[in-house]
């Protein structure tokens, strides 16, 4: 993945949110996962979001991708503000401009892996930009196996054309939730390792929440959330660094 020079970007924020609040429940039994949050996340950067479980990072995430809804307070993707869009212009946001990468992979079984890197932009009329599509599919790695089912093909290799087909509508930031979740330290490796190469060589955004310390170290910043709050905000993170750090925190 070096051919390609990072694409610059004139976004002062890729995303982020502004006082956000997501509260589950009433009364006594009412749940804050989101207590208050500002964060915004640079172009060209890798951040990964950490945090205990029930610390309100997937809530993030989700609410940040447009896929939950804030209680109060707001989140842009770009210089879009999710609350002022409709159904359809949410759908029609999350197709163009969002990436996504999930721990279950969710592709398609019956499509080939090529096939499931371009759907996306298929259901959506688009037929993409070919020359950049290409080169994501050569990055992938995969060779000859394109051609294959999903069934076909290992956890790391399926989750290889996940991360191609996140890729492949150049997104304005992709969304990951636990993208190493389901495969073996190598194949958890090399997805990380494909990840950290998109944002240096083809200038992606990437948010990753992530449980894993060694994962996260492949990031350019670490934000831990606890109780629905951030706690801290960690510039260029090494394992050891966010393992002292979760300790402080509560794991």
């Amino acid at each position: 993945m070096t051919n390609a020079a990072p694409v610059p970007s004139t976004l002062a924020a890729a995303a982020g949110a502004t006082n956000a609040r997501k509260t589950y429940g009433v009364g006594n039994s009412v749940v804050h996962a989101l207590d208050d949050v500002s964060i915004s996340f640079d172009p060209g950067r890798f951040t990964a979001i950490m945090g205990p479980s029930g610390s309100g990072k997937s809530t993030l995430l989700h609410c940040l991708a447009g896929l939950d809804a804030l209680t109060s307070g707001s989140v842009f993707i770009g210089d879009t503000e999710l609350a002022d869009l409709n159904d359809k212009q949410l759908t029609e946001l999350r197709r163009t401009q969002v990436g996504f990468v999930f721990q279950a992979f969710n592709l398609i079984p019956t499509l080939t892996a090529q096939e499931n890197i371009v759907l996306p932009m298929r259901l959506g009329g688009d037929t993409g930009d070919d020359a950049w599509i290409e080169q994501v599919v050569g990055a992938v790695g995969l060779g000859d196996r394109l051609t294959h089912r999903p069934s076909e093909l290992s956890g790391g290799q399926q989750q290889r054309v996940a991360v191609a087909r996140a890729l492949a509508s150049r997104p304005t930031i992709i969304f990951a939730d636990e993208p190493t979740g389901n495969l073996d330290s190598n194949a958890g490796a090399e997805i990380l390792a494909f990840m950290r190469a998109a944002v240096d060589d083809f200038g992606q955004t990437i948010v990753m929440v992530t449980h894993d310390p060694y994962a996260a170290a492949y990031a350019d910043r670490a934000v831990f959330l606890a109780d629905g709050r951030i706690v801290h905000d960690m510039a260029e993170p090494t394992a050891d660094d966010i393992i002292d750090r979760m300790k402080q925190i509560g794991h």
